[in-house]
């Protein structure tokens, strides 16, 4: 039956046909295109006989146009339907849009009208999991929509409509649609089936694959591009549109490789990039090359280095030339010798450039060194300035001095040596013999035995001595000249009971002579004195025998009573540390020489003792290995041992011998072990416990979740027990944090890193510096940072912060707050929150640590005792403390960064000045 829609004529519809075709956009994926078929559709009407649905056909440039139409409004009550072919859908796909463009023709519009014509009609589907080719059972089809036009179409129009609907809940292979005319004078211009996917596309780098959209937001993971590392891992949302949205995280191209456009792509050769950003790659630093493409730093030239402290970005330098000028005069009266020098003409375009001045005595051909007797100001190594003043030299001796030029480099070329210049000189003037003190070292009737002390930088080669009777007539005095190589004489022959006085001079190597010696009396002992003396000295010793006989006989038997005693008493006395009396901390900076402290405080081990495995760390003096120490007589083990590196100050071989004179004055399980010190050869060495795990915060952070509560407080627990220990002793380590904690097999913690000097600096993101680097403000207390007062209390404050990085496994305090921030919230009285998961009574004693008024803040030794209760009473621990950072989802918050940084932001815990004490427990 035709299409009666008044005098349209072939060309105007297909032209029509052609302008209302729909771009196909990137993220469809059509399943059925009624106009792309370009042969029969095979789509399957009902009824077979009655007329019905009907197929045109038309043809334009040579292309095929297929359109179904059922006009029937002038009939009985209509039932026609329209089946298409079978439509496959993909495995992941469960909802489809039908995308269907037709024209209705207006009811009105028709002569006479009609009572069953309808303006609608209906879409139904069917799914299947084969083909059922003609078989159709209305029954299996359930319907998915009212299709009714926008706009309808009177004599003379053609006003084409375009519905799309969504076909949901799709879980067979496929499925067939069906339109059912029910009165309705209609055509079917073009019937599209799709689904909409979100494309495959590349975003920060992260490569997203082809998604198939759902109703909701559909999260994916996405893999980075070549060469390129997941700062957080990349994800983005599929949204029902086919649109990728909400991206959270991002990639960076790799160390060696820049970003071009939607890829990373290795540096070209003679250009860097050190780390994983964004950035485009470098040009290599001065005197420095890259020869291949992909370079992470470039390597030095040849005769170029860069120092062990030099950043690999940044350009290499030479080695320094020799010293110039170098000159040697004698100050005069003192007789020291002044060194003095010019800088090297090539520095090797560095500024640290440093002196050595190595000595050596010459006697003809041979040199040996000048040991340690000479003096060096400032000192002999790691000058900076290019003078010296040497002292203690002998007179009349040729001295051989050598000034070396290093610079940061020469650590790198320790095997080749250093630019050096050299002068050979002597120190004529010697010091004047000074006067002579003489003593007496023995005297009978009939000699006296004399000595006197020497200064010995006179050099004196000779002595005169002489003596005289003190009761001889002035007139005729008559006086007895010795001439001695010794500054000791015996003189015989003399009378008994006689007084003589004696005077000493000295005669230098020079012939100079010294000023005669005050005259000192001397007697000599009487016949009768000398033989009381005899009989008394034998007295003496026979009364010292039977004393030392009674004194064994008394030892003998309290032993016995003692040995019967202890056996009643070791239950009262169970470990060694309880009967050693209280110790004080000693500040090893009271010694004038900090050699005299570590040998008071530390065991000196000889060099072949201790064997150095592989690099561990790096400290600010040196490299910290682990190693072996095998002592005479003892088992070997597994150490720790700190190097001092080779061109330091004096300063710093001090700081680095007063902090083994720290350690060695501790002694505790929770306390790092000193093992002994290396001082007395070239390279000094402190060698301590090994601790296998090394830092307790970056190892719970490998560890996060993997402890439980129990087993963290018992972390805890030694070192409250360590800091109890260094509290007892009057010691505040100022430095306590986790990063300084070890932590061995066995989950014992040891308190280390005793470092120096403190100052707060003056800018607001100050920190303290020490010796040792820089204390971040997050760990120390207020009253430290605002008065540098350190006590063992604002020790307990930071403990409190110690207490949250292990209850939080490694997390940073305070986060990405800055150290103004965190000073202001601190003064605010703000404090952290309750790491998740965390006890009830142990977040109660991180506040009761962190109490402003540091009074008010508990001892560590209560906080011991605390803790060994929680220890005891495991079930103690079972109450988690209010604040869960989970429970923010159930206010609705589900993005991943935004739970987050609400979790971070909630600091709003106050000064609970009022909150029961957990002492209470």
């Amino acid at each position: 039956m035709d299409f009666p829609l008044g005098n349209w004529r072939f060309f105007p519809l297909c032209l029509l046909i052609t302008r209302t075709v729909i771009t196909l956009q990137s993220n469809e994926v059509v399943l059925l295109d009624m106009r792309k078929v370009g042969g029969e559709l095979g789509w399957l009407t009902l009824p077979l006989k009655e007329p019905g649905w009907e197929v045109t056909q038309r043809t334009l440039n040579g292309s095929q146009f297929y359109t179904y139409s059922v006009c029937n409004v002038e009939e009985r009550e209509q039932d026609n339907w329209l089946r298409t072919t079978f439509i496959q859908r993909g495995a992941s796909v469960s909802r489809v849009f039908v995308e269907i463009q037709f024209l209705v023709r207006d009811c009105n519009s028709f002569d006479g009208g009609s009572l069953t014509c309808k303006e609608t009609f209906n879409l139904f589907m069917s799914e299947s999991d084969a083909d059922v080719g003609m078989t159709f059972r209305k029954g299996q089809f359930k319907k998915v929509a009212t299709v009714a036009p926008d706009k309808i179409s009177g004599k003379g129009e053609m006003n084409i409509n375009t519905e799309t609907k969504v076909v949901e809940s799709l879980s067979r292979k496929g499925f067939y649609l069906a339109f059912q005319d029910i009165g309705a004078c209609v055509a079917l211009l073009s019937v599209r089936v799709y689904y909409k996917i979100c494309p495959e596309k590349v975003m920060e780098l992260a490569l997203f694959p082809e998604t198939v959209a759902s109703p909701g937001l559909r999260k994916v993971i996405g893999k980075c591009v070549d060469h390129a590392v997941a700062v957080e891992l990349p994800h983005s949302h599929c949204s029902a549109d086919g649109d990728w949205v909400v991206q959270v995280g991002r990639c960076l191209c790799q160390a060696g490789y820049e970003k071009v456009k939607d890829s990373c792509q290795g540096c070209q050769p003679g250009f860097f990039k050190a780390e994983a950003s964004n950035r485009s790659c470098e040009a290599c630093p001065a005197n420095s090359q890259a020869l291949v493409s992909g370079a992470q730093f470039c390597f030095c030239k040849d005769g170029f280095y860069r120092a062990p402290t030099d950043l690999r970005t940044g350009p290499c330098t030479g080695l320094p030339s020799a010293p110039r000028d170098l000159m040697a005069s004698t100050q005069l009266p003192s007789g020291k010798l002044l060194l003095s020098w010019k800088p090297p003409e090539d520095t090797g375009d560095r500024e640290d450039i440093t002196y050595n001045v190595e000595c050596q005595r010459c006697d003809g051909p041979v040199c040996q060194t000048c040991g340690e007797k000479i003096r060096y100001e400032p000192g002999s190594v790691g000058l900076t300035d290019t003078k010296v003043l040497v002292s203690q030299l002998d007179a009349h001796l040729n001295y051989t001095f050598t000034v070396e030029a290093l610079s940061g480099v020469s650590q790198v070329l320790e095997e080749e040596m250093p630019s050096s210049t050299s002068i050979t000189t002597s120190v004529l003037f010697t010091d004047p013999p000074k006067r002579i003190s003489i003593k007496l070292v023995e005297q009978t009737p009939t000699s006296l035995s004399l000595s006197w002390d020497v200064s010995p930088r006179s050099q004196p080669t000779s002595y005169e001595l002489t003596y005289r009777k003190k009761d001889d007539n002035l007139d005729k005095t008559t006086y007895i000249w010795l001439k001695l190589e010794k500054n000791y004489a015996q003189i015989k022959d003399l009378a008994p009971a006689t007084a003589y006085l004696f005077r000493v001079q000295a005669l230098s190597s020079d012939g100079s002579r010294g000023g005669f010696s005050q005259e000192e009396q001397f007697e000599t002992l009487s016949e009768e004195h000398h033989s009381k003396t005899a009989v008394i000295l034998a007295a003496a010793a026979g009364g010292a025998s039977m004393l030392i006989l009674v004194l064994v006989v008394l030892f003998v038997r309290r032993r016995r009573r003692n040995s019967h005693r202890q056996r009643q008493d070791d239950t009262y006395f169970s470990t060694p540390e309880q009967l050693k009396p209280l110790k004080t901390y000693v500040d090893p900076h009271t010694y004038e020489d900090p050699n005299v402290a570590v040998l008071k405080f530390a065991t000196e081990i000889h060099p072949s003792h201790v064997t150095k495995q592989k690099v561990i760390g790096a400290g600010e003096f040196g490299e910290v290995y682990k190693g072996i120490l095998k002592a005479p007589g003892k088992k070997e083990f597994a150490v720790a041992i700190k190097t001092l590196k080779s061109g330091y100050s004096e300063k710093q071989r001090q700081d680095f011998l007063s902090e083994a004179s720290i350690m060695g004055q501790f002694s505790h399980q929770n306390i790092i072990r000193l093992e002994g010190v290396v001082t007395k050869f070239k390279h000094a060495m402190i060698v301590t416990e090994y601790v296998e795990n090394g830092a307790l915060d970056k190892y719970l952070r490998n560890h996060d979740g993997e402890f439980s509560s129990f087993q963290l407080v018992g972390m805890l627990r030694g070192i409250a027990a360590g800091m109890k220990y260094l509290s007892d002793m009057s010691y505040v380590h100022r430095d306590l944090a986790a990063r300084n904690i070890l932590v061995n097999n066995n989950l014992e913690c040891k308190v280390s890193d005793f470092g120096l000097s403190r100052v707060l600096e003056d800018d607001p993101e100050g920190t303290y510096t020490t010796s040792g680097g820089k204390i971040p403000i997050r760990w120390t207390a207020p009253e430290a940072i605002a008065y540098r007062k350190f006590t063992s209390a604002s020790d307990v404050w930071s403990f409190g912060i110690v207490m949250w990085e292990v209850m939080a496994f490694g997390e940073r305090p305070y986060w990405d707050m800055s150290n103004h921030e965190v000073m202001k919230a601190i003064n605010e009285a703000f404090r952290l929150p309750a790491p998740m998961d965390c006890p009830s009574t142990v977040y109660q004693l991180m506040l009761q640590c962190w109490l402003q008024d540091r009074s008010k803040r508990p001892r560590f030794g209560d906080i011991v005792s605390l803790l060994d209760k929680l220890v005891r009473s495991p079930d103690s621990l079972k109450t988690i403390a209010d604040f869960d950072p989970r429970d923010v989802k159930n206010i609705g918050v589900r993005l991943p960064g935004h739970l987050k940084r609400i979790a971070y932001s909630i600091l709003g815990l106050k000064d609970q000045t009022s909150t029961l004490s957990v002492f209470a427990v």
